[in-house]
Order: structure tokens, then C-alpha cells, then sequence
């Protein structure tokens, strides 16, 4: 059984004292693959020192996250198209927008978004979009820009059936993560007739433990959990879900570079 874990901020601080003890308790659980999204020029060479670390495991993404987006945004924008230049990437990301916490740079965090639109398309990587409180501005942005050279994922995916099915017929992906497991979360629901080609699953962590770590410290190997509760509404095993959802993420990311 062959797990990816799609999104994983494996580089940050919160690992500092047992990164190598967490991606071995991954590789034990079946998780051969993990995506590191970016979050913003800080973090880019503690994630490429990962991922050079591990070459054959750990993959890098390049973007600025949307809630890192501020004053100084174009030139964090600039340090992203210049590392696209000359590093291999399997993602633009993570971008998006993100209006939950803050509001001051909506505007700012549109014009970020659609310049990564730009240099997925003509990188030819997928992009993959963190969306929170932020759909209908996503929404719109996506229709306005989709084409055949435009592809990606929904990152943690919380939305409904209809935008779970308007996301699905761009040709995007769904990321599934721990939320699944939450009792009153929805998610189970607004995926239940949504076909396994379309899902790919991550973690987010450090963030969004699912049960039975809910309220801790998220890792990898957690997505054993996630995987369980997709083969239990999905009613087939788990191991048809880790293969399925592999083969979905090596098909988006391409990122088994041998």
C-alpha cells in the first residue's frame, strides 16, 4: 500500500526537534510521497534543504500563501518567478486567497493569484489553491482564467457538493484531508457521489489532526486516518483508496521524478 501526502509544511518549526523521526513514522505508515507547499520567501530553503534530502520521496511546491500576502508581495511574487527559473517544482503553490483572518490585502491577494495562474500556465504545473472563506472570489478568478493549460488542486477541500462538482468539472482535484474525520464537518456528504479520480489526499500538517489526534500536532503518518474514512463512505478498502489516490496525484503533480 502506497499512501501521498500531498500537502505537508514538514519544514516548519513545529518539526524542528523530530523531522527525520516524523518522516520515517510516514514512511512506516505506507506514505511514500510527500508535497511540501510553500508558504513564503522565509521558508523556501529550509523546504528545498528537505527535499534534497530525501529526492526520491519528498517533492517541492513554489508559491506565496495568500495570507502572507502584504506590503512587500510583489517581491515575494519576483523571488517565486525567479526560483521557477532555476529549481524543479511540482506545483505552483500554495496560493489562493484567504479571507478569514484578514481582509486588508483582498485586492492585493487576487492580483497574487492570478499572477500564479500565470506561471502555472506557463510552467505547465498544476497550482494549488487554498481557499478559505474565499470561494465565490476564487470562483471567479478560475472562470476567468481556465483553459486546457490550467490544472490543480482545491487544498483541503470544505466546500459543498455544488462547488465540490463545479471544481471537478474545470478538471481540478479535491485535496481530502483530516476534516473528513470530523463528526459534524459536512465533508463525508458533499463527496459522497464525487468519483475517487477526483481526490487526491494531503494533511496540512502541522495543522488539522484528524481524529483521533484532533487538537494535536498533525503529521504524515495521520493520513492512515484520512484514507479510512474515505474507504468507509466510499465503501471499498483502503487499499484501493491509497492506490487510487496515489495514481491521482502522480497523474496531477508528476512528481516521481525516479
Amino acid at each position: 500500500m502506497i499512501l501521498t501526502d500531498t500537502h505537508t509544511h514538514l519544514y516548519l518549526k513545529e518539526f524542528d526537534d523530530d523531522r527525520d523521526d516524523t518522516i520515517q513514522r510516514a514512511f512506516d505508515a505506507g506514505v511514500k510521497y510527500l508535497l511540501l507547499p510553500n508558504i513564503d520567501s522565509s521558508t523556501v530553503k529550509p523546504m528545498l534543504d528537505l527535499c534534497k534530502k530525501y529526492p526520491t520521496n519528498i517533492f517541492p511546491m513554489i508559491g506565496l500563501h495568500p495570507a502572507d500576502v502584504k506590503e512587500s508581495y510583489k517581491e515575494e511574487l519576483a523571488l517565486v518567478e525567479g526560483l521557477l527559473e532555476k529549481e524543479r517544482f511540482c506545483a505552483i503553490g500554495e496560493t489562493g486567497m484567504d479571507l478569514y483572518w484578514d481582509k486588508t490585502f483582498v485586492e492585493e491577494q487576487k492580483i497574487s493569484l492570478r499572477k500564479h495562474i500565470e506561471l502555472a500556465k506557463k510552467y505547465t504545473l498544476p497550482i494549488v489553491l487554498h481557499a478559505r472563506d474565499a470561494f465565490d472570489e476564487i470562483f471567479e478568478i478560475i472562470d476567468d482564467t481556465i483553459d486546457d493549460n490550467l490544472s490543480g488542486v482545491f487544498h483541503c477541500f470544505t466546500g459543498t457538493n455544488e462547488q465540490a462538482k463545479r471544481i471537478i468539472d474545470w478538471g481540478f482535484k479535491l485535496g481530502i484531508g483530516g476534516v473528513l474525520t470530523f463528526k459534524n464537518s459536512g465533508l463525508d456528504k458533499a463527496i459522497a457521489d464525487i468519483p475517487l479520480e477526483h481526490l487526491v489526499l494531503e494533511t496540512d500538517s502541522p495543522f488539522l489532526a484528524p481524529k483521533p489526534f484532533r487538537g494535536k500536532r498533525n503529521e504524515s503518518a495521520h493520513i492512515y486516518y484520512v484514507a479510512e474514512k474515505l474507504a468507509e463512505i466510499k465503501n471499498v478498502s483502503i487499499e484501493e483508496i491509497a492506490d487510487k489516490t496515489t495514481r491521482n496525484a502522480v497523474e496531477l503533480f508528476k512528481f516521481n521524478f525516479g
